[in-house]
């Protein structure tokens, strides 16, 4: 007989990923999920995982421990849902970081909020967007996304911001996140919010509802930015179907390993 076919080193990640996301299933947990958002007691990380993130963890294992360590983790999109799905496990609401930042920003209304990424002329239009629209009477702090490290740790520890809202792109974000949790000594919510600084400063616009319902807002996307975002949906979502479909059919093998075992 030969001998049974190895896990591809991804795979372990990809199924810790999938059990460290937690599962929302109703509107009422949502709000209940809100409220100890904006009661944290320590430095948090909140962090959303999406097909492209999945794929990422696939071939970095730095990243993988990075977003490992959120605190919160969260799904994000339709990849995921279908990855679930084939591990028979309910996927609960898609709770996107574009959708459910701005819920986060207005329970913070009258805080210091920090807005670290994109660039100008974008930042600014995105804090003048937060403080005209979701979190009034706030005092903003801003920095672009391609300082070191070091810089966002100075600006949040003499800003002492509530909120901090990370806009620069995995990995980046997630290695950030990771390196404020440790440093502040302070109360605050850190959230890794991949596009939306540019979604709030009207660089990037959001899809048409029916597109965003349907799971197909990263065609919308794609379509906006084919240059940029070719490699993360033409090339990554049919390797992250692929995955998806390999990592089932080896938990369906071992199940059935485990079953003969025990009719044995």
């Amino acid at each position: 007989m030969g001998r049974a076919a190895r896990p591809a080193p991804w795979e372990p990640r990809w199924k810790q990923l999938v059990r460290a996301v937690v599962r929302v299933h109703s509107g009422r947990g949502e709000q209940q999920l809100l409220d100890w958002l904006t009661r944290v007691e320590e430095p948090t990380v909140l962090a959303f995982v999406n097909a492209h993130a999945m794929n990422s963890a696939a071939v970095s294992d730095r990243f993988f421990r990075a977003i490992m360590s959120a605190n919160v983790v969260l799904r994000d999109g339709i990849g995921m849902a279908i990855l679930m799905g084939l591990l028979n496990q309910r996927p609960g609401l898609n709770l996107n970081g574009t959708d459910l930042i701005p819920k986060i920003l207005q329970r913070y209304r009258g805080s210091g909020i920090a807005l670290f990424g994109t660039q100008e002329p974008w930042l600014s239009a995105a804090r003048d967007t937060v403080l005209a629209r979701l979190a009034p009477d706030s005092r903003i702090v801003l920095a672009h996304g391609f300082h070191e490290t070091t810089v966002y740790v100075r600006v949040a520890a003499a800003h002492r911001p509530r909120l901090i809202v990370l806009g620069m792109g995995m990995p980046k974000q997630e290695e950030v996140a990771q390196v404020l949790r440790a440093a502040l000594g302070f109360p605050c919510l850190i959230i890794c919010g991949g596009a939306i600084i540019d979604f709030l400063g009207n660089k990037t616009s959001r899809a048409p509802a029916w597109m965003r319902r349907t799971g197909l807002e990263w065609a919308y996307r794609l379509a906006l930015e084919p240059r940029r975002l070719f490699q993360r949906y033409v090339i990554g979502n049919p390797l992250f179907v692929a995955r998806a479909l390999n990592l089932a059919a080896h938990l369906l093998r071992q199940e059935g390993k485990t079953v003969c075992r025990s009719a044995a």
